[in-house]
């Protein structure tokens, strides 16, 4: 199992769903976990602790390049910097390209593109001083093709995707990796909402559920937070040091097809 004692991972939006899974991942390998995320993570903080590792939290608005600022401080004074960043948090609204609100665009590319940008550029530093770094990047399927309605969400997985090529090529010589997960369907709060507009329609909720993942995920069953977590952890050792620029698909053969 790899093992991440004396390393300090960010995880961003890991105070539920896919980061939360990450987070535990990476706390069960020992790592110290800064989360992040809205509301109250009291909770969260508990399950982490009960594992015997150091955690903090920082709620910082990752739409705000300041406040991004002011966790990778928060980052740097209590924990000596971060090791591992897993750029997490995202947001989803599904409408045409002609009836798409302008500030919900705004709002999806700030928090699903530019935080990576704006929360990598401040993280590297310290990696290269430090001589070692992951960066992780939570991208989707939609970062290599598209789906009616998604405009902002799958422009922006695309640009993380982009982003990820260009950080993997600038740190290709040095202890640092950056590279993107592209989860297929995760039962999130995301996609559940999706499954509930069918319910609402008068679909069972079994067969609303059902339909959904046979429109495109051919395995017809869910990616787990786990199992995201996982892949998380071998990009972290020393047997995921040469991938680099990667997009890594895991999609139940969504993009297969």
């Amino acid at each position: 199992m790899t093992r991440l004692n004396g390393k300090t991972a960010l995880v961003t939006g890991s105070t539920s769903g896919i980061g939360l899974g990450i987070a535990l991942s990476l706390a069960n390998a020992g790592a110290s976990l800064i989360l992040n995320g809205f509301g109250d993570a009291s909770a969260v903080i508990a399950q982490v602790q009960a594992l015997g590792g150091k955690v903090g939290h920082h709620p910082a608005d990752v739409s705000d390049p300041a406040q991004i600022a002011e966790m990778l401080a928060y980052a740097e004074r209590e924990f000596g910097g971060v090791d591992i960043l897993v750029n997490n948090a995202g947001i989803q609204h599904v409408a045409a390209v002609e009836d798409f609100p302008v500030e919900r665009w705004d709002s999806i590319i700030a928090i699903n593109l530019s935080s990576v940008f704006h929360s990598t550029r401040l993280s590297l530093p310290g990696m290269k001083t430090r001589g070692w770094g992951r960066i992780i990047n939570i991208a989707s399927v939609h970062g290599q093709v598209g789906s009616v309605g998604k405009a902002a969400y799958v422009a922006a997985k695309h640009g993380v995707i982009g982003l990820t090529k260009v950080v993997g090529l600038e740190t290709a010589t040095s202890n640092v990796t950056c590279n993107a997960i592209c989860p297929g369907w995760v039962l999130t709060p995301l996609v559940q909402k999706q499954i509930d507009d069918r319910v609402a329609g008068g679909v069972d909720p079994q067969q609303a559920q059902q339909d959904l993942l046979a429109e495109k995920q051919p395995s017809l069953e869910f990616v787990t937070p786990s199992q995201l977590g996982e892949l998380v952890l071998f990009l972290c050792s020393e047997a995921g040091s040469q991938v680099r620029g990667a997009a890594w698909n895991i999609d139940g053969g969504w993009l297969a097809q």
